[in-house]
């Protein structure tokens, strides 16, 4: 008979952990906040970049395109230095980008400039300061149990900075111009550049109770979990199912307030459109992550995609009015970021957090590709034809392909060889 007693199990948020963990939900919410925030107003300045500095819809548009894209291919390197320096370097070179990229479009007096600032420095910034850094940090404080709910709780906080930065945006733009409401948003990301020591720090004090209580961390090969995941055909069909979000949302909050424009809605009522869908994301965010820790997350995706079709579908066909883009503000913010604690959740239980910021940053370029072709070609497609009738009806069939992608994927979690020859033999 052994004589060697087992210690209890550590607790997801045991009382040891339960300061730890709400710092690191609190700082991330606040990095997410500024950087979310900021980026969702930019579709505020294509009428006045386009009346005030005479440059064409379609090239504003490229400019804030861009910056998906470059997010989109910065993300994996991004998550990948997070998961090996930590949070804090990262965190504050990409508030410092971000800040740089605002302050040059503030000022710049040709397109070139802006698509440089907007475009590529807004890119790289956002990708350090978002999601694919913020998530697998809070990821790693929580057990599997309570990952999706942490995470939703950061994704909803985040969407503070949409419900401000939106109408404070507005405001100042009206009263003080273009240029001051940029240097205003570019001081903001400064604020949050120290941020992410919150996120090391408490990373660092888990860890440490994590060896104190024998936890087992096998770490495996970069280059070893990428060829797994690529492999991995539910993660490749979450991979091609967050390109759908990514083109949705990027559609919505680059053009929605010119579309309105154009129904002959009622002035500022895209800003208030906007601010409204930040607003219902903070309930829907953490909804999805309650759900994404009770259900199978891939089937709470799928019908989230469904539902988020059908409020497009029934929006673009319906008459205009006040009350229906409220209404339709409301449903699209409560299905708006509750895929991203979803998709990061369902790739850390099928791939472990070890490598979270890389695996996610990977995927995440899939949803960047999607924002960046929305964003874009709902310029060009205006551009063209008047109209953005084409890209209403494509964000719809997006949405109903996205929900058939998600709901064969196997969650099952890969187990590395090296993970299972650590495990004591069973008698």
């Amino acid at each position: 008979m052994s004589t060697t007693q087992s210690k209890p199990p550590v607790r997801a948020f045991a009382p040891a952990k339960t300061t730890s963990t709400t710092l690191v939900i609190v700082a991330g919410a606040l990095i997410l906040s500024a950087a979310m925030g900021i980026r969702q107003t930019f579709g505020l300045f294509i009428g006045p970049f386009s009346f005030d500095r005479g440059l064409p819809v379609t090239l504003i548009a490229f400019a804030i395109a861009l910056h998906n894209l470059v997010w989109g291919f910065a993300q994996p390197f991004a998550g990948a230095a997070a998961d090996r320096y930590g949070s804090a370097p990262v965190v504050a070179f990409g508030a410092s980008t971000f800040a740089a990229g605002l302050a040059l479009s503030a000022v710049a007096p040709s397109g070139a400039l802006l698509v440089v600032g907007m475009g590529l420095l807004v890119g790289i910034g956002v990708s350090c300061t978002t999601f694919g850094v913020v998530l697998p940090a809070v990821g790693r404080m929580a057990s599997a149990e309570k990952r999706s709910v942490a995470m939703g709780l950061v994704s909803a906080g985040g969407s503070a900075g949409q419900v401000l930065m939106v109408p404070l945006v507005q405001g100042i733009r009206l009263h003080a111009g273009i240029a001051t409401s940029l240097f205003v948003l570019a001081f903001t990301m400064l604020l949050i550049a120290p941020l992410g020591i919150v996120l090391d720090r408490r990373a660092q004090l888990h860890a440490a109770a994590d060896a104190r209580a024998q936890v087992p961390d096998v770490p495996e090969p970069l280059r070893e979990v990428l060829a797994k995941a690529t492999r991995h055909r539910g993660y490749r069909l979450l991979t091609l199912g967050f390109f759908t979000c990514g083109f949705q949302l990027a559609f919505i909050a680059t053009h929605l307030p010119e579309y309105l424009t154009l129904c002959h809605m009622p002035i500022g009522l895209g800003a208030t459109a906007l601010a409204l869908i930040g607003l219902f994301n903070m309930a829907g965010s953490w909804a999805c992550g309650w759900l994404g820790g009770r259900f199978r997350q891939q089937h709470v995706l799928g019908w989230l995609y469904l539902i988020r079709s059908a409020t497009i579908g029934a929006f673009f066909v319906l008459p205009k009015s006040t009350l229906s883009v409220v209404m339709f503000a409301a449903v699209m913010g409560l299905t708006w970021l509750g895929t991203v604690p979803l998709t990061s959740g369902l790739v850390a239980k099928v791939f472990g957090t070890r490598h979270l910021g890389s695996l996610f940053g990977l995927c995440f370029l899939s949803h960047q590709i999607g924002s960046f072709l929305g964003a874009w070609l709902g310029g060009l497609v205006f551009d063209l034809t008047g109209s953005y009738s084409l890209l209403w009806v494509a964000t719809v069939a997006a949405g109903l392909v996205a929900a058939l992608l998600h709901f064969p994927i196997d969650d099952t979690t890969v187990t590395t060889p090296a993970l299972r020859s650590s495990r004591p033999a069973q008698a």
